[in-house]
């Protein structure tokens, strides 16, 4: 059964960056994996997707430009780095996975969900 563990959260301020890590407990080449986040009250949304080999991403236009998703199949981790971070991006942020080689930006398309980590942007 595959886990997953987020880590590298934590508090910041406004115009900082952070590089969340998802580390998986299998090997991740046969699995597209993202990350979500949720904010307080709200609906846990995508922010960036990786298919199996890494080479093909998503990313979701409020994050675009910003925040970059990579995947190292040798070490079985994922990858979020955030840069320019905005009190917008406040929330837990969670890694995804699912055992398919592509990736899409929804929810419900994976099944493999860690306990998140959460990022905090305040001055």
């Amino acid at each position: 059964q595959l886990q997953l563990v987020e880590s590298g959260g934590g508090l910041v301020q406004p115009g900082d960056s952070l590089r969340l890590s998802c580390r998986a407990s299998l090997p991740l080449n046969a699995y597209g994996v993202a990350w979500f986040r949720q904010a307080p009250g709200g609906e846990r949304e995508a922010v960036s997707c990786a298919s199996n080999s890494g080479k093909y991403t998503k990313t979701a236009d409020s994050v675009k430009g910003r925040f970059t998703i990579s995947k190292d199949n040798a070490n079985n981790t994922v990858y979020l780095q955030m840069n320019n971070l905005q009190a917008e991006d406040t929330a837990v942020y969670y890694c995804a996975a699912r055992f398919l080689p592509l990736c899409e930006l929804k929810k419900d398309a994976y099944d493999r969900w860690g306990q998140g980590t959460q990022v905090t942007v305040s001055s």
